[in-house]
């Protein structure tokens, strides 16, 4: 199966698209979730329940969202791909294995598309949860989610600095200043 999936992704040439959907859509989900206890933090009012509950179905829909809008999108672009290689071999090749990558490849970029900003989600809201079943921690549930946003930030920079061999440390904080802004602009709109 595992020897498949990689000549469906070396067919498809989507191995880039994955590497940047995992990137791309966890950035959102972590950026969604430091936006989300941002505004937490400041209101400083809101009962745990209620921000694990809003973090929560935020994630769901991360995650529905980034299923479904790569699924449509993918599955566009692989049928005309398909085609396109139909058209020049002046055959049908739907059994062949561009035809089952043409078919298999969207369903895993969507899987990619919508896991990636869940799971992330997920990690970053993680001590809301531990809080609501009672686990003490050295910090706050939301100032520690907070504090997960920003390293989950940095670490998809340093993940971003493997693909495009950049400096490491750069990259880094180069998602951390995108991370700052955004809760400077949530600070001034509090």
């Amino acid at each position: 199966m595992i020897s498949r999936i990689k000549t469906f992704l070396r067919l498809t040439h989507a191995s880039k698209i994955t590497r940047r959907y995992f990137v791309t859509n966890g950035f959102d989900g972590a950026l969604t979730m430091l936006g989300l206890n941002m505004a937490f933090y400041y209101k400083q009012l809101v009962d745990i329940h209620v921000a694990l509950g809003a973090c929560f179905g935020t994630a769901v829909a991360l995650m529905m969202s980034g299923f479904s809008s790569a699924y449509i999108s993918e599955t566009a672009e692989r049928r005309k791909d398909l085609h396109d290689l139909e058209q020049a071999m002046i055959q049908n090749m739907e059994e062949s294995d561009h035809g089952y990558a043409a078919r298999w490849v969207p369903y895993l970029i969507a899987l990619v598309n919508g896991l990636s900003p869940f799971l992330i989600s997920l990690l970053i809201i993680s001590p809301l949860w531990l809080s609501t079943i009672g686990i003490d921690l050295p910090l706050s549930p939301i100032e520690t989610t907070l504090l997960l946003s920003f390293l989950m930030i940095f670490f998809l920079g340093l993940y971003s600095s493997r693909i495009s061999d950049q400096f490491w440390l750069w990259a880094g904080i180069r998602a951390l200043i995108v991370a700052i802004i955004t809760s400077g602009i949530i600070w001034l709109a509090r």
